[in-house]
């Protein structure tokens, strides 16, 4: 058997960790647009199974030969890549977990996922991704819904200038998601509504006060939820943090418009940006956290019903991961095994919210528990 993973930043490197471990008997392939990267992911990890190859993701000829011979490929090219890595998959008749924030829909590839007979789970991280698998859950659990409610954040454990955030993922898809317009369900119909507004503020235990705004969360949700009154995803950052954000969009420091700097050099301001917060915003001593708080109300038997989750994760001082990787890198890698085992058996582009109303619901939470990773659900009745 063999593995693919596009890409093995933040998280891949991760993922070819576990995967490693966890299917000792799999040829773990590792990509990278830079082959030096990939070879020191390799090297860190006491194993026999891996080996590094260097691949640029937007290289779609590339790609397509890489994949011969492949099994499942996991994606985790930056979003602007991802719908090409989806589609080479699929061209390649290769299965596919993916985890890039891409902004094309997914969904359109479905029917050439089927015709290939294979299965693609997009979107199949931490939120968007864990967080759909718990809607999942709690729509099979009523009658109707009504709305769904995503909070969702990853945070340093401490408020440090002059953000109050730690790189812990992909820079580039970080400011796609302060940027991108965000498509919600308000009043029973799709509004576009701003990243960064809707902001409120709300208490997460052990962590304190955040302020929560709107960014592109729902995504697939809106296929597969038809007739609620109101659904959408906060990101939660501590407080503050998104008027910081919309001064520096204001000044222009995500504009994408090349700038001529002196010796003819051309630079986008983003680019410039990424690699600013890159550096200085990585803070390898500063420790992270993520925390989830997703409400889904509906009906069963007739009453008003809401299923609540919570979850906190820390960072692994044993391991040394960081909760985001833990919380993105297991849940993928989870999925990735159950796929492999032909316990997910549906093909096309499969929303990871299906896998949550189905029994792999289960499966997903019962490992991610023992990798310490708890989820509490909450049911709560007579909700007007």
């Amino acid at each position: 058997m063999r593995l693919l993973t596009i890409g093995c930043g933040h998280i891949g490197s991760v993922m070819a960790r576990y995967l490693s471990e966890s299917i000792p008997s799999a040829e773990i392939v590792v990509s990278d647009s830079l082959l030096e990267r990939a070879e020191q992911v390799v090297a860190s990890i006491d194993s026999d199974n891996l080996r590094a190859v260097q691949l640029e993701a937007s290289d779609y000829g590339g790609l397509i030969d890489l994949l011969n011979g492949v099994d499942l490929a996991i994606g985790l090219a930056p979003g602007r890549l991802g719908f090409l890595s989806m589609k080479a998959c699929i061209d390649a008749g290769v299965d596919m977990v993916d985890l890039s924030y891409m902004s094309e829909d997914p969904l359109t590839l479905h029917r050439d996922a089927l015709k290939k007979g294979v299965t693609v789970i997009p979107d199949c991280g931490f939120a968007p991704g864990l967080s759909n698998v718990l809607v999942g859950k709690a729509i099979c659990m009523l009658d109707q819904v009504e709305s769904v409610r995503i909070y969702v954040g990853g945070l340093p454990e401490k408020n440090v200038p002059p953000l109050g955030y730690k790189v812990t993922w992909c820079v580039e898809d970080l400011i796609e998601e302060y940027v991108r317009v965000s498509v919600i369900v308000e009043n029973g119909k799709k509004v576009e509504v701003k990243a960064l507004d809707g902001i409120e503020m709300i208490e997460i235990p052990d962590v304190g006060l955040l302020e929560a705004f709107y960014t592109d969360g729902v995504r697939t949700l809106h296929h597969t939820i038809k007739g609620v009154n109101s659904m959408w995803e906060k990101t939660m950052r501590y407080p503050g943090h998104a008027e910081k954000i919309k001064m520096l969009m204001e000044l222009g420091f995500f504009d994408e418009t090349p700038i001529l700097l002196d010796r003819g050099i051309n630079i986008t301001p983003r680019e410039l940006t990424i690699k600013i917060f890159e550096k200085r915003l990585s803070m390898f001593d500063l420790k992270d956290l993520v925390a989830m708080k997703i409400e889904v109300d509906g009906i069963k038997d007739g009453q008003g019903t809401r299923y609540t989750y919570h979850m906190l994760d820390l960072f692994d001082e044993e391991k040394q991961i960081t909760a985001m990787a833990r919380t993105t890198a297991y849940t993928a890698s989870i999925i990735v095994g159950l796929l492999l085992k032909g316990v997910i058996k549906e093909k096309g582009v499969v929303p990871p919210e299906k896998l949550g109303m189905s029994g792999v619901a289960a499966d997903i939470l019962n490992e991610l528990k023992l990798k310490g990773i708890e989820i509490s659900e909450f049911k709560t009745q007579n909700v007007p």
